[in-house]
């Protein structure tokens, strides 16, 4: 599905759950400020339209962070159909639509948004390694669903200093290659390498920026709500 798509999903979802969320906080302070003779109707307001303020903000937030990670951090928005993160050693990960199997390639001779087969790009591929310099990795594999093969695995090393991809028709052909190099293989599913390096201090930060306004406010509604009951405690039993 495309990020558009998605986003209506969601949208329905979390209105949905909004308006629950509004109707039981509307009822709940609705009952505990019972008696209060000033601020209860204003109090009741704030809320109703409490879940619904979250939601925005909520969109909001993802709508900021996906800015700053497509075009800062050089990575998804967090949505949709394509999953993208660099590596530590100038290449990067695309996957699209499915997240057994994916592109690595260079940003650097791509353009933004696609990933083209050339020379210094590899696609399909199932199961990889970053090892400072040099990505090792398989193409195929079996399909995790029906444990089936995709297709004949073949192997390949990339040095990303040169940007040279070399393939290799087994393990055996990688391993030797890769000997001279210091480097043993040990791959792991892409999407496990895609998760390992997705993910930054910026998130952290959005995640943060997410969910402190609307926990801050939450807190100000139930003290404002403590606040008129202790009035009208007072005002029921004077000194």
């Amino acid at each position: 599905m495309g990020l558009g798509v998605v986003l209506l999903f969601w949208g329905v979802v979390l209105g949905t759950l909004a308006a629950i969320g509004a109707a039981i906080l509307g009822a709940a302070v609705r009952w505990l400020t019972r008696g209060v003779p000033t601020e209860r109707s204003r109090t009741v307001a704030v809320a109703t339209l409490f879940p619904f303020l979250c939601l925005g903000w909520t969109f909001a937030v993802f709508l900021f962070q996906a800015a700053i990670n497509e075009t800062v951090f050089h990575r998804d928005a967090g949505l949709g159909d394509a999953w993208r993160t660099p590596l530590p050693n100038g290449y990067a990960i695309l996957m699209i639509d499915t997240t057994d199997e994916g592109w690595v390639y260079s940003p650097a001779t791509q353009s933004d948004g696609a990933v083209a087969q050339q020379d210094d790009a590899v696609s399909a591929v199932s199961k990889l390694q970053v090892a400072g310099r040099y990505i090792l990795g398989e193409i195929g594999g079996v399909d995790a669903e029906t444990g089936t093969p995709k297709r004949p695995s073949s192997y390949f090393l990339v040095d990303t200093a040169v940007r040279r991809v070399r393939g290799f028709p087994d393990m055996e052909a990688l391993r030797a290659a890769a000997r001279p190099l210091g480097v043993s293989p040990g791959f792991v599913p892409i999407d496990d390498v895609y998760l390992r390096y997705r993910y930054t201090w910026f998130d952290g930060l959005a995640l943060a920026l997410l969910l402190m306004p609307p926990g801050t406010a939450f807190l100000f509604l139930a003290w404002w709500v403590r606040r008129l009951r202790k009035g009208r405690f007072a005002a029921e039993n004077p000194v």
